[in-house]
Parts: structure tokens; C-alpha cells; sequence
């Protein structure tokens, strides 16, 4: 039906296309033959018979041409329509859009522009149409390229539509209780951001974090964090790929069986190209705090002003507090740096070295607590056989 549809108009675009040829055409004719019944002018249309002759000749002669080429110009038009659809295909829609007002504004200005030098002797007619090409093109590339920018100046619509929202609200309940607005207070932190950098993904205990509920507000996981995973888990390299891998996996649990919020920004910065610098700036800008295990990005984070989670400072902070003089029971799994040194491990990893505790290797023993060692890899306590 289409290709009817198609072939029709192809048809018909070239009979009236070989009409109005003709129709030029129509002077010379009656220049060279003579005769008056051309000359004639017909008194309803108002052209000469010569004219009349040549347009139906003309339209006659398109519309066959057209009838006959219209299946080569249907697949020449299926194929560049399969060309099109494949390269939008590979586009992001943020960008079709971008692409498609960025080509609007560009043929904005080249009508406003070449309406001023379509006056212009010779060349006055050409301007117009160049200045539609070049503005056009310019107008794709630039939204395209800048786009994070151009809609990062619009931010303020939602966040100005949101508090007058909220005003209304206010408003619509003036004489609401005190503990009423007390209990209404803190939806103003819930929304406190906190970006998770790629390392704390890949290590995966926040997700068993976000589970028991103790992070509040909403996860802000930037696209360009999920870039990083996405080269990781493609890299050529067995364990980074299996790393990259466990990364994409961690957050899709933390979206799908979590309490906490998750949104994904793509907020960029061209003008950066190290992640945990890109990650600093985005959390100066949101006013978040940023979930890392990183020791420099927790460094260079606290000097720029961003707050910092450690989740490694929160498990050495939650790991059970030990005294000189406890008891507790171990099973000895290793020998010590020093000699008659035992090594041994508590559930939450915390390494216990026991004193002459070498000689009970594999042996569940009770051991007393000497000493405890804060160190920044963790705690250490140190512990000898219990009498």
C-alpha cells in the first residue's frame, strides 16, 4: 500500500515537473512554427494553445518517466530511510532531541539572517539557503556537544517548582500541630545526596549497607562512574572484568532490593578527565557526601570541602570493643611473624595474634585478651592461652 501511495506522488511530482518544463519551453516552440492557432490565446486559462500543447505533452511525457522510475526512487528512498533509522539507532534520544532544537534555532537565525541579505544584487536569492545549511549544521553540533550544559542552566525549573510547591502546602495548612511540622522536617534531609564512587561499588558492602537502612537520603550514582565500570567490566584483563562485572551487578541490587533512593545524573565535566575529580565537583555542586573506601579520594575530598563516608572507618568503628583481661575462643590458623607467634581470626576479620600459640595449631583454644592495636589497616588484638 505504501509503495502505491509512493509511486503515486513520484508519478504525479514529475508530471507537473514536466509540465512546468515545457511550459518554458513553449516561446521557442511558437518562435519556430508559425502558425496562428498556436499563437491563439484560450480565453477561460488564459495562456496561448502552444502553451497548453507543451504542458500537457510535458505532463504526459513525466508522469510515464515517473510511473517507470518510481520503483528504483522507492528503493532508493527505503534504503536512506534504513540509513537514517540505523544511525539514530546508535544515538541516545537525549541527543536526537538535542540535535532536533539545536537544528530549529539554527534555522531560526539563518531565516532572520539571510532575510537581510536576500536583498543583495545576484547572490541575494543563494545567501538564504547557505545560511540554512551552515546555521543548521552548527546548531546540531553545538546542542549536541554542550547539551549537559545547556540543560544543567535550566536546573532551577524543577528545584523552583518544587519549593513552590511546597509553599502551597505551607500555606494550605497554616495552624497544622507543632509535631506535625516537627515530623515534616526532616523530608528536607531525605533527599541529601551521597555518590558512591567505583570502588565502593566494586567492594559491595554498601549494598548490604543500604539494606539494614542507615543510609539516608538518595544514592547519586553519576554516569560517568557507570562509564568506568562499563571499560572495567570490558577490559581484556580476567580480573578486571570479573571486578567491573561484580560492580554493575552490586548496583543492580542496591536498585531493585534496597531501601535507599537511587537516581543516575548525567551530569559531566568535559573539562575533567580523572573520575574521583569529576566525583569531587559533582558533590561541591549537589552539596552531597561522598561513599568511598578510597584513602586519597577521602583525602583530597575533606581538603576540597565535600564531606566523606569511609566504609572502611565505619567497619573498624562497629567491630566489637575488646579490654585487657577478656576471654574469648579462637581457633588458631596460622604461625606469627615472631617465634611461638599464633595467628587467629574473629568473624569480622579481626586478627588475633596469640601468644605461644603456635604449639595449639588448629586447635580451638581459650585465649586472654593482653592488649588492642588501632591500626589504619584495622584493629589487631593480641592474646595469650587462658590458664
Amino acid at each position: 500500500m505504501l509503495d502505491r501511495v509512493l509511486r503515486f506522488f513520484i508519478t504525479l511530482f514529475l508530471a507537473i515537473a514536466g509540465g512546468a518544463l515545457l511550459d518554458l519551453a513553449s516561446p521557442v516552440l511558437t518562435m519556430y512554427v508559425g502558425t496562428e492557432i498556436l499563437k491563439m490565446e484560450m480565453g477561460v486559462v488564459r495562456i496561448t494553445m502552444g502553451s497548453l500543447l507543451c504542458i500537457l505533452f510535458g505532463a504526459i511525457l513525466g508522469g510515464i518517466i515517473g510511473f517507470l522510475a518510481s520503483p528504483y526512487f522507492i528503493r532508493c528512498l527505503k534504503r536512506f530511510s534504513a540509513w537514517v533509522e540505523l544511525q539514530l539507532g546508535k544515538m541516545p534520544i537525549h541527543d536526537v532531541i538535542a540535535g532536533a532544537v539545536g537544528l530549529a534555532i539554527g534555522l531560526i537565525l539563518a531565516n532572520l539572517l539571510g532575510y537581510s541579505f536576500a536583498k543583495i544584487p545576484v547572490v541575494g536569492d543563494y545567501i538564504p539557503v547557505i545560511f540554512s545549511i551552515v546555521f543548521g549544521y552548527l546548531g546540531i553540533t553545538i546542542t549536541i556537544k554542550k547539551r549537559r550544559e545547556l540543560t544543567g542552566l535550566f536546573d532551577f525549573v524543577p528545584r523552583f517548582m518544587k519549593d513552590f510547591a511546597k509553599m502551597r502546602e505551607m500555606r494550605a495548612v497554616p495552624d497544622a500541630a507543632p509535631e506535625e511540622s516537627a515530623k515534616a522536617a526532616p523530608t528536607a534531609d531525605a533527599h541529601a545526596y551521597k555518590l558512591l564512587d567505583t570502588s565502593v561499588i566494586i567492594d559491595g558492602r554498601i549494598a548490604d549497607i543500604c539494606d539494614t537502612g542507615f543510609i539516608e537520603g538518595t544514592l547519586l550514582i553519576p554516569v560517568f562512574v557507570l562509564e568506568e565500570l562499563q571499560h572495567i567490566a570490558d577490559s581484556a584483563d580476567a580480573l578486571k572484568r570479573t571486578r567491573g562485572r561484580r560492580g554493575l551487578d552490586i548496583l543492580q541490587r542496591i536498585r531493585q532490593s534496597t531501601k535507599v533512593k537511587v537516581e543516575i545524573t548525567n551530569v559531566d565535566f568535559d573539562d575533567i578527565s580523572e573520575v574521583d575529580s569529576k566525583l569531587v565537583r559533582l558533590g561541591q555542586q549537589v552539596g552531597g557526601k561522598i561513599i568511598t573506601n578510597d584513602y586519597n579520594l577521602n583525602k583530597v575530598a575533606q581538603l576540597r570541602g565535600v564531606e566523606v563516608l569511609n566504609i572502611n572507618e565505619l567497619s573498624n568503628a562497629v567491630k566489637p570493643v575488646v579490654i585487657p583481661g577478656e576471654t574469648m575462643r579462637v581457633t588458631i590458623v596460622k604461625s606469627g611473624k615472631e617465634p611461638g607467634q599464633g595467628v587467629a581470626y574473629l568473624d569480622d576479620g579481626t586478627m588475633i595474634v596469640v601468644e605461644n600459640g603456635n604449639r595449639h595449631m588448629n586447635e580451638s583454644i581459650t585465649v586472654e585478651v593482653t592488649s588492642a592495636l588501632q591500626t589504619a589497616a584495622g584493629r589487631m588484638i593480641f592474646a595469650k592461652p587462658a590458664h
